[in-house]
């Protein structure tokens, strides 16, 4: 397993996230990852997508009343 690249995680947390040194050493990965939105970033769903989650779960079903 290679290391982190921690001058580089660095240079992104303080120059493109604009933190403060203090501010990023007390960030947990986690955080830091989803700061950097490179985990557990929700996709925009697509018209597909939509269809999908209509077809899967309808609001009646076949022959209910729309009561």
């Amino acid at each position: 397993m290679a290391g982190l690249d921690w001058p580089g995680l660095l240079r992104v947390g303080l120059q493109g996230l604009g933190l403060r040194p203090a501010e990023f050493w007390v960030l947990t990965p986690a955080e830091l990852n989803l700061m950097l939105g490179t985990r557990g970033a929700a996709q925009t769903m697509d018209r597909a997508g939509l269809d999908a989650l209509l077809a899967a779960y309808p609001d009646r079903r076949e022959g209910q009343d729309n009561d």
